[in-house]
């Protein structure tokens, strides 16, 4: 009877050390999995954040390259301006050489040398008038470069 009641009480004691061992394995694998869980919402929450960043700075540079390409048209518009009027410019002094030659070489009354010189005098009031705006485009277009 001893030795069957030692050997019950061993029985029971080793069920009950692999009841304890299966219960702390249990409660080591809840932690973990809840520790894992934790993990994984801290690492949504970070990439959430990192994303919402990305974002942010994606829209900033796009914000950016707009302005540089508007700024950047710009420029273009004001040099294309100035080469205009610096052709527009040469045209009207072309014109004005013709008329001289046509005045000094061609034998014309006194009237129609009146109306040539007139068109010269005319011509290069215009010039100077494209001048003037040819000064503005100049500053337009510097002011395009050093906003640049």
């Amino acid at each position: 009877m001893k030795t069957t009641l030692k050997t019950a009480a061993i029985a029971f004691f080793i069920m009950n050390s692999q009841y304890f061992f299966a219960q702390q394995i249990n409660t080591e694998q809840s932690a973990q999995e809840i520790e894992l869980k934790n993990y994984q919402n801290d690492l949504k929450r970070i990439t959430a954040d990192n994303h919402k960043s990305l974002d942010n700075k994606i829209s900033d540079l796009k914000k950016q390259l707009k302005d540089f390409e508007t700024k950047k048209k710009n420029l273009s518009r004001s040099e294309d301006n100035l080469n205009t009027t610096a052709d527009k410019i040469s045209k009207l002094e072309l014109v004005n050489k013709k008329i001289e030659n046509k005045i000094t070489t061609s034998i014309t009354s006194d009237e129609e040398i009146q109306k040539l010189r007139i068109k010269i005098k005319e011509n290069e009031v215009n010039i100077q008038k494209l001048k003037l705006t040819q000064i503005t485009q100049q500053k337009e277009l510097e002011k395009a470069i050093s906003i640049l």
